[in-house]
């Protein structure tokens, strides 16, 4: 039965979630141990192996149907020189995706990874966070809810990317309300932005956090304040993934962003999340920290549309095969 309040039946949703499998977990480390004690042995692979295990709830499980999502947005502060793109490069970049153009699209015709990109209503950008609210409540849920869908048709592996000019501007603004600091501590060069424009990042997120005052204690709340479409959809697929046991890589600052809300209401939420590569931008490391989400990829690449998620995910498909194989 869903409530009358848009944010109500995702809030329940969260707190509804428990912990993983840990007895699971722990039977595919000892699994791995053969090669000697912890710090001897095969690091992150047993860590990644081990954490899958727990997600799916099984020590035995391979990844057949893995699928990149790429969510795309456009946001209106990208009008008040945040980037040196402008907002039509997210319609473009949308499209590059589409014809096969893109890394994104190489990568996951490689690796025989499902590609699926999310057009989330381009032609009406959120609002400038820094002069009122991004958007709606009821709105806000609706993508919420429609980036649920994402993990539809029997996926094993999500792995998340983003495309949108001024979502590092947003991105940044969202994290500052979850954890603290000013606009300065969160931005960064995104798609190449100056020091010039890096400080007019930092100046309109301090005047959407001014603006907003006491009203982003809330996770869901901030998110409909001084986020975007992108950013909320995403938390709707990391949810369901949650909800169904699914493994999710996750790229790039939204995504980020997304999972912070979700952390605020529950560190359970994005306990089968990895992340796949740490943007350039300063808050990023100290976000990825208190998210306790370590990168699987050392490539500091400002936005590939996925590109990173879909390399770190072909890791873990690699990994995750080579579980059966170790002596038990």
């Amino acid at each position: 039965m869903t409530s009358g309040l848009p944010f109500d039946d995702i809030r329940n949703l969260v707190k509804s979630f428990g912990d993983l499998d840990e007895d699971a977990r722990r039977q595919v480390l000892s699994r791995y141990r053969i090669y000697g004690p912890a710090s001897f042995s095969t690091g992150r692979i047993e860590q990644v192996a081990a954490q899958m295990a727990a997600i799916f709830g099984r020590t035995s499980f391979a990844i057949s149907r893995p699928l990149v999502a790429v969510f795309a947005a456009n946001h209106e502060i990208a009008n008040r020189g945040v980037s040196p793109r402008t907002m039509e490069m997210t319609a473009q970049n949308v499209g590059l995706c589409g014809a096969g153009q893109a890394p994104v699209s190489a990568i996951c015709a490689q690796a025989d990874m499902g590609l699926k990109v999310l057009d989330l209503a381009l032609e009406y950008p959120t609002a400038d966070i820094s002069k009122e609210a991004a958007f709606d409540e009821r709105d806000c849920a609706a993508t919420i809810a429609f980036g649920m869908e994402t993990i539809a048709g029997g996926i094993d592996l999500l792995c998340i990317g983003d495309i949108g000019v001024g979502n590092s501007t947003v991105s940044g603004a969202l994290l500052a309300a979850l954890l603290g600091g000013r606009g300065a501590d969160w931005v960064g060069p995104g798609s190449g932005a100056d020091e010039r424009v890096m400080a007019r990042k930092a100046e309109l997120i301090d005047a959407a956090l001014d603006l907003n005052g006491g009203n982003l204690k809330d996770p869901l709340e901030a998110l409909r304040r001084v986020g975007g479409r992108e950013i909320a959809a995403i938390v709707g697929a990391i949810v369901a993934a949650r909800a169904e046991r699914i493994p999710v890589v996750i790229s790039g600052l939204p995504a980020i962003a997304a999972a912070a809300v979700l952390h605020r209401m529950s560190p359970a939420a994005i306990s089968h999340c990895v992340l796949a590569d740490l943007p350039p931008e300063a808050g990023a490391v100290k976000a990825a920290e208190i998210l306790e989400l370590e990168p699987i990829l050392n490539l500091s690449v400002p936005n590939a549309a996925g590109a990173q998620a879909a390399l770190a995910g072909s890791v873990l498909r690699s990994v995750a095969a080579s579980v059966p194989h170790m002596a038990s």
